[in-house]
């Protein structure tokens, strides 16, 4: 453990959560409850160009996903010790969370996540796996759970690993045409990460290597956190509804996906039991080889905010 940053602190340096800018900065602090035990502090942002309310007045869920990475990020290199240039893979991440716990009028934006960390495994004196499990809240009440399996990969390493594809550092990657914003709850066409695809029910995932908070640097393959928004936006469009609100997700990755090649996103409405919910699996694929596997729950009725659209997003 690293004595210079146990316990609380009112900063949390960028490189220890993978951000460039501190809006997208989501933790505000870290404190050890006990061995593999923490609590991080947290504010999600009222208005964000990215992760802007949805629905009318909920956050946007997919801040659950973002809070759980960063968290995870911030204990392995604060407290575990795993040095900044690491490279840092989540093969696995899932959230359920609340949906009326979600909502953004009336509360405070401060959320403490409690996090326990398990399953490590060490190479050579450094960290290279572990499994965090969390529960959020918010001004005391219950705001949903999550998890990730992440490794941690040296610099060194990751180049043997990669090998000829760190070339793709920086290298220009052509701007697909979107569909249309509106149809995945978007107001800016630099936020959309589906074009058209060859048939109903498949897209083409869009990459945009100058989107500050999908691509906080240049990046040798398609960052998780595009992903899991490109199967969002993949779900909306699968339901046909605006009101779509990914209240549980889980996903796994298998393997990475690469900048130059099509990867193509495919959908499939999964009947359930439950009239309650809707839920739509996303898979991923790319050279005919599935790059992850997804599973998106909603509420299949999301309430209307007084004096709201349907789903509301700001233009930042």
């Amino acid at each position: 453990m690293d004595q210079n940053h146990r316990g609380a602190t009112a900063h949390v340096p960028g490189e220890f959560v993978h951000r460039a800018d501190p809006a997208d900065i989501i933790p505000t602090g870290w404190t050890q409850l006990r061995e593999n035990r923490f609590s991080v502090s947290a504010r999600w942002p009222a208005a964000h160009p990215f992760f802007s309310p949805v629905a009318g007045d909920r956050h946007d869920p997919v801040l659950v996903a973002e809070t759980i990475r960063q968290a995870t990020m911030l204990i392995a290199h604060a407290e575990f010790g795993v040095p900044v240039d690491d490279q840092f893979v989540m093969w696995g991440l899932a959230y359920n969370a609340d949906p009326e716990a979600l909502t953004v009028d009336g509360l405070s934006s401060d959320v403490t996540v409690d996090v326990v960390c398990s399953d490590l495994s060490s190479r050579g004196g450094r960290l290279r796996d572990l499994r965090v499990t969390m529960v959020l809240t918010r001004d005391g009440r219950f705001l949903g759970t999550g998890s990730a399996l992440a490794r941690c990969t040296s610099a060194l390493a990751y180049r043997r690993i990669r090998g000829e594809r760190m070339a793709a550092l920086g290298t220009p990657v052509p701007l697909i045409k979107e569909v249309p914003p509106h149809l995945v709850n978007r107001e800016r066409s630099r936020d959309v990460v589906l074009g058209p695809g060859t048939r109903p029910g498949q897209w083409q995932l869009r990459i945009n290597t100058a989107h500050g908070t999908l691509f906080r640097r240049p990046n040798d393959h398609v960052p998780g956190m595009l992903l899991l928004e490109a199967a969002r936006q993949a779900a909306v469009l699968t339901t046909d509804g605006g009101a779509f609100l990914p209240t549980a997700m889980d996903v796994s990755f298998s393997r990475y996906a690469e900048l130059d090649t099509p990867c193509w996103i495919e959908t499939e409405t999964v009947p359930g039991v439950d009239p309650a919910t809707t839920t739509v699996r996303v898979v991923g694929v790319q050279d005919g080889r599935a790059v992850f596997h997804s599973l998106l729950t909603s509420p299949s009725r999301v309430p209307e905010a007084a004096g709201a659209g349907l789903v509301g997003r700001l233009a930042g």
